[in-house]
């Protein structure tokens, strides 16, 4: 099974005269273990794209399967449950302040009822050791770099074993060295765990990582020549 079979996708905001086609007839896939990234220039519906996959809006037109569930015409149960299933890492982090990297990552694991809170604080040291922040784990992101505060997030988006990681512009506040730590992080991760990534990106220096581009025009994918497989 592929975690993410986009057929004909279609969506617009706004309704009548107002209406604004943002994705038009867009087909993906993407294997498990492939990470995926979706490049083009802002407005031509890559956040959008997105955010259907990730069950966080309705479906209008086509078929969207992600790790075997239908999302087309999908009740709200089932977006939630799949959100569940799904890693997000967002540009800004979105850590909270007032909690420490370990409990923020901690924060993941609080749907699983076979954890209680003293396990779900334990995974969530061992998660934020694997991505390098050993020594890290009860500082505020307020006293973290900000390639320590995303590395933070990626152990938060792995902390539940999802299915599929989606990554919106996770190194656009970073500088080169944190940016290409963070992407060569989840590429590790991902590959020795199994995982598709798709993650959207404006950013030409973490190319290298993908095993396939998609570029994005006008709400359509469009073909390009940059293909390549990665090599540990």
């Amino acid at each position: 099974m592929n975690p993410v079979e986009l057929r004909d996708v279609t969506y617009a905001y706004g309704e009548g005269e107002l209406r604004r086609p943002v994705l038009r007839d867009v087909d993906l896939t993407v294997s498990p273990g492939e990470i995926v990234l979706l490049t083009g220039p802002s407005g031509s519906g890559k956040t959008t794209l997105l955010t259907l996959i990730g069950a966080l809006r309705e479906m209008q037109e086509g078929s969207a399967r992600v790790l075997g569930e239908e999302l087309r015409d999908a009740p709200e149960a089932t977006r939630v449950r799949l959100r569940r299933r799904i890693g997000f890492i967002f540009q800004n982090h979105n850590l909270l302040g007032f909690l420490t990297a370990r409990q923020n990552v901690a924060m993941a694991l609080e749907q699983d009822g076979a954890l209680d809170e003293r396990a779900r604080l334990a995974r969530a040291g061992d998660l934020l050791a694997a991505v390098g922040l050993a020594g890290h784990e009860d500082r505020v992101p307020a006293k973290l770099s900000g390639g320590q505060r995303q590395r933070v997030s990626v152990a938060r988006a792995l902390a539940a074993d999802p299915g599929l990681v989606l990554a919106d512009e996770p190194t656009a506040a970073l500088d080169k060295a944190s940016g290409h730590e963070v992407v060569k992080l989840l590429r590790d991760l991902a590959k020795s765990r199994g995982v598709a990534i798709l993650l959207v990106t404006h950013d030409p220096r973490i190319l290298d990582i993908a095993d396939r581009i998609v570029n994005m025009e006008d709400g359509r994918t469009v073909p390009t020549d940059r293909a390549m497989t990665v090599t540990a």
